[in-house]
């Protein structure tokens, strides 16, 4: 997204462009008039990369706009990334500057960042990292108050943590997160507890077992989590799986249980089509369970036919999307059983036009 794109004072006006848009896609579906939860206009964003650009002794943070992609534009403010990046920007970019061993061959530096404040950097180079770098980058960790990684071709140091601990507060309820350096978690915080919220009211008065299919680090897992009996929680991202195993334990959550599957394959366990020996990590046969209730929260191709189909046997859907057009071919077939009998619409890319989508669909 080009930075000539944020402006703050127009935000309200993109916002509305952008949910009409939406608004306008989901009716086709008897959808009812959406929630619209607007973000912040700046500071909102906890993840950032940029690329590093040398030229003589000047060292820079640049990105490239995408009408010009051999064009370097030097970053001197990024007014949508959250206060602490913002502060460490500058800061991290004058120690690189000083500091041979820290800046030759930086290729990239990626920015994580929490609500707590608490900091992970990933610097990538294109050379082998030796002890001289881990010593330099322990102080420049140590003075920023940072934990780093540094990556190159086949080798990765952790100086401090490769995660950062996240703290979100649904409805007021806290529950800590783990979240890997380099694996998926919401960029917009205050905009993933707005979404967790919603999630959480639609399962408010629902029962039985939940099926969650695309389930991450856990994101809603760990909230939705209290308004069922039993979950049964699969992702197929090792590194995933193990931070939502870290992360249910961490806020002493004993109804969930955590299989490294596809949605692929859940629907072909569903179906009796095959077998899994991870299915044995349940503690009951996966035919014990009482799942009338299906959440997904799929990448932005949204699901497969075949796992439609399997979601439309569910009585309730609570499905998040990234991406409304996907979410919309998968409503053409969802809305043949079911109905929508709640929707909203989530800015967690202020200045683009992208959109996440929450529906919820009752059968009949």
């Amino acid at each position: 997204m080009p930075l000539s794109r944020v402006k703050p004072s127009n935000y309200e006006n993109l916002l509305r462009t952008k949910s009409a848009e939406a608004t306008a896609l989901l009716s086709r579906f008897g959808a009812p008039e959406p929630q619209v939860f607007a973000s912040q206009a700046t500071g909102f964003r906890m993840r950032a990369e940029f690329r590093m650009w040398h030229e003589g002794d000047a060292l820079d943070f640049v990105m490239f706009h995408p009408e010009e992609p051999r064009k370097p534009v030097v970053i001197d403010q990024f007014p949508i990334a959250c206060q602490r990046i913002q502060q460490l920007m500058p800061l991290l970019r004058d120690r690189l500057k000083a500091k041979e061993v820290l800046r030759r061959k930086l290729f990239q530096v990626e920015f994580l960042s929490t609500l707590t404040g608490d900091t992970l950097l990933t610097l990538i180079y294109h050379r082998r990292l030796e002890a001289d770098w881990e010593t330099e980058a322990a102080t420049l960790g140590e003075a920023l108050e940072v934990s780093i990684v540094g990556r190159s071709r086949r080798q990765k140091l952790v100086v401090g943590r490769d995660y950062v601990e996240e703290v979100l507060a649904p409805d007021g309820k806290p529950f800590r997160y783990r979240q890997y350096e380099q694996a998926f978690t919401q960029p917009n915080a205050m905009l993933n507890v707005r979404m967790l919220e919603w999630a959480c009211a639609q399962a408010s008065s629902l029962q039985g077992d939940l099926l969650e299919l695309y389930c991450g680090n856990g994101n809603f897992t760990l909230p939705l989590s209290r308004h069922f009996d039993q979950v049964i929680a699969t992702e197929l991202a090792k590194s995933s799986i193990r931070a939502a195993r870290e992360n249910l334990l961490a806020n002493g959550i004993d109804n969930v249980a955590m299989i490294r599957l596809s949605a692929e394959e859940v629907t072909q366990a569903m179906r009796g089509v095959r077998e899994f020996r991870r299915l044995g990590e349940l503690p009951q046969p996966l035919q014990a369970y009482n799942l009338d209730t299906i959440f997904v929260d799929p990448p932005r191709a949204g699901l497969d036919s075949t796992t439609v189909q399997m979601a439309s046997e569910f009585a309730s859907i609570i499905y998040i999307s990234c991406n409304p057009r996907s979410l919309a071919q998968n409503l053409e077939t969802l809305c043949q059983t079911h109905r929508v009998q709640q929707c909203a619409l989530f800015d967690q890319f202020p200045y683009t036009d992208h959109l996440e989508c929450g529906v919820f669909l009752q059968r009949g």
